[in-house]
Formats: C-alpha cells, structure tokens, sequence
C-alpha cells in the first residue's frame, strides 16, 4: 500500500480529483424499474429558468483545453427548471425508504475516500488498496452514501449535506424515481452561470471577493494539508454560502455534480448549439463544478467551464448530483 495515515500523499500535476472505479458490471436496480411519483419531490425547491442564448465554455488560459473546455460558443436552451440545491442526504434517504433501492458502492461492496477523512486509529483496518497516479484515493469496502468514510461513520449532522458516493447509475434511478432527470450539461454551465457572461465564478472573476469565501473548495497544500479556512474540511451544508444570481446554490465546490451527457473533448466543436444533449455513446459522464477537494495548483475545476468526466459506475466522497424537472 502507497500510503498511510502520518505519510500524506504527493499530488501528481493536474490530475483529476474523482477517482474511477473498476468494476464489471452495473449491479443496481435498473430506472426503469424505479415507479415515479412526483409527490416524492414537491416540497423540493427549484429554479425556474428562461433559457435563451449563453456563451459556453472558455478560453482562459486558466483552462485545461485537452477536456475540452473551449472554444467559446453560443448555445440556446429550451426553458427549464432546475433543483434550487444539491440532492442532500435528507432527500436520499426518503428515495431509499420508499425504494430500498441499493446504490452501486453497496452492491459493489466498497467506494472511494478521501485519505483525510478517514481516522487514522481506523486507517489500516478500514483501507484495502489505494489508486496508484491518485494515492489520496482509498478503496473503502463498505463505504457508502449513510457510512460515507467506511463501516462505522455516519450521517449525524449532515442531513442538508449533498449525498455522496452517488454513481451516475444511482443518480439516475433518484431522478427517475422524481420524476426528473439530470441536466445536461449545457443546462448545468447556463445554470451556473447564474445570467452572468463569461465569468470565471457563478458570482464573478475574483474566487474570493471582499476576502469571503463562496465555494467549499481546498485550502492549504493539497493533499497534504487542508486548512479548512472555509470552514470545512469534507462537505458542507447545501446552503452554506450565498446563491448564484439565480438563486441556486452550492453549484461550484463542495461536490462534483453528475451531467446526463457521455463525456468527449471535441463533440461540441460541430454539435448543434440547441438544446445540445452531448456525444450518442462514450464511456464516461461528464461532472461538473468541482468539489471540496479542488485546489487551484492541482485541480483547477471549480470553475464555472471546467469539466471532467468518469465511468457511469465509480463512486466517490466527494460526488454527488441535483436534478432537473421533466
């Protein structure tokens, strides 16, 4: 094993902070099996928005080209309505009480966390293995969404905390179960935006305007030392820092969000810029808008453009999702 509780990791340059998983087939129950009921989510808070036209991705020189972040260009959405904040643990745990649905790091037995999250009285017996490029990421049998640093941990406190571990897999059948979808990524970008144009941040350019913090992100010397001069060291409450101008929050930082489009760095150079719904097939999912982990001397993608992707199945402590209305 490449690590230990006292021995902190190196950070390799650029690497992305959402580990894949290998695994061999999806397990979970499939959403087509999943009876939707809009009454499940009526009392959920959402967003209305107009659509129109927005000026997508970037070309800053802060941007990884090789995801496909740029070139800039105009897109045009329908109208649609977008969950006003991450699904939380609270939300979850009602789709598992009227579901009994099993996530894919239950059915599979293990999820990545985060090396510092883990308490280093339980490290050697909790961790198996840890990812070679990514020796932060540690393979936990028995983490999950409501034990989400391995056997023994919990959810105290954390009920208005985005719900993690969440497949793209699992995040589907939820949403399928709202009677919503995931937003594509247009959809999420437009969201994130908040009616600004071409703005690093939902709410502008600076990442801390006024010296205030307004995204859970990495403080300190990644991976070896958070600060948490944010207040946090894992994730935070849905509604710890201010809205975007749309009112939506916690959509950068705090946890990757998952996109219903198949992940690929040139597709959207020739797609057409209406309602744009990604690549036909691919092998992995777009996320969007970074998390609690990204720093901008390793990760960078806590950015409103950034993207990154992952296999359909990987689970992670810092992954989660919101939701679109059908």
């Amino acid at each position: 094993m490449a690590l230990n509780p006292t021995t902190p990791p190196v950070a390799a340059p650029k690497t992305c902070c959402a580990p894949a998983a290998t695994r061999q087939a999806q397990t979970t129950t499939s959403p087509s099996a999943i009876h939707a009921n809009p009454i499940h989510e009526a009392d959920v808070p959402m967003i209305s928005l107009p659509g129109g036209s927005f000026l997508m991705g970037t070309d800053t020189l802060e941007g990884f080209p090789a995801d496909g972040e740029g070139p800039v260009r105009s897109i045009t959405l329908a109208p649609f309505s977008i969950d006003r904040d991450p699904v939380t643990n609270d939300r979850f745990q009602r789709f598992i009480d009227a579901t009994g649905y099993r996530t894919e790091a239950e059915a599979f037995g293990w999820s990545f966390v985060f090396w510092a999250l883990i308490p280093p009285a339980k490290f050697k017996a909790l961790v198996e293995d840890t990812v070679a490029a990514a020796p932060w990421w540690c393979k936990v049998p028995g983490a999950r969404w409501n034990e989400p640093e391995g056997p023994g941990s919990n959810l105290n406190g954390r009920g208005n905390h985005p719900v993690v571990h969440i497949s793209w897999n699992d995040a589907t059948a939820f949403a399928a179960w709202a009677n919503k979808r995931l937003p594509t990524e247009a959809e999420w970008e437009y969201t994130a935006r908040g009616g600004l144009e071409q703005k690093l941040y939902p709410w502008g350019d600076k990442l801390r305007p006024e010296g205030q913090h307004r995204c859970n992100i990495w403080q300190g010397v990644f991976p070896k030392t958070n600060t948490a001069e944010d207040g946090y060291d894992g994730t935070s409450p849905a509604d710890a820092y201010p809205p975007n101008g749309y009112g939506v929050y916690s959509i950068t930082g705090n946890t990757w969000e998952w996109c219903s489009d198949w992940f690929d760095p040139d597709f959207h150079r020739t797609a057409n810029p209406n309602n744009p719904q990604g690549p036909p097939t691919g092998t992995a999912r777009v996320m969007k808008g970074g998390s609690f982990l990204c720093h901008k001397s390793y990760c960078n993608r806590y950015r409103v453009a950034a993207r990154t992707s992952n296999t359909p199945d990987s689970s992670a402590s810092n992954i989660g999702f919101r939701c679109v209305a059908l």
